[in-house]
């Protein structure tokens, strides 16, 4: 089954349960790498990891999360698992993350300066990938959310 299949039936079991409607979300993962993914996807699952932030140069306007909107998370090979719904966002330079921030994001010891160092890395990675030069002065699009289903 494709992965747009498995996240038409797992969205149809959501809005069946919820009474919610709509078309079917974005797919995405948390993470670049296979095992990133699937350790992210287990704080979701876990209750640990309610928070997320990318770079506000990934979105246009009409694109940026808000609150109430829904995402289709998949492990690190891509396969859909659990459904989000964004609670708050808020755009900062990622040097002002705050520890509030940090903690809720739940990675590592849940602390801004673990926060901080593997942030640097992954948005170095991604400047590296789409040719931009990444400092922490960028603005950040930081997101908190809700697992809703299952």
């Amino acid at each position: 089954m494709s992965v747009e299949s498995q996240a038409t039936k797992l969205w149809g079991a959501y809005c069946l349960a919820s009474g919610h409607n709509g078309p079917v979300p974005d797919i995405d993962q948390f993470g670049d790498t296979v095992e990133l993914g699937d350790e992210l996807l287990a704080l979701v699952m876990a209750g640990i990891k309610r928070a997320t932030c990318c770079l506000a140069r990934d979105f246009t306007a009409e694109a940026m999360p808000k609150p109430g909107d829904h995402w289709i998370i998949t492990d690190g090979r891509g396969t859909p698992n659990c459904i989000i719904r964004t609670t708050k966002v808020e755009l900062v330079p990622i040097c002002v993350v705050g520890d509030a921030f940090a903690f809720t994001e739940g990675e590592g010891d849940r602390s801004l300066a673990y926060w901080k160092r593997e942030h640097d890395a992954y948005f170095t990675r991604q400047a590296a990938r789409e040719g931009f030069v990444y400092d922490d002065s960028l603005q950040g699009v930081c997101e908190e959310f809700e697992r809703v289903w299952p």
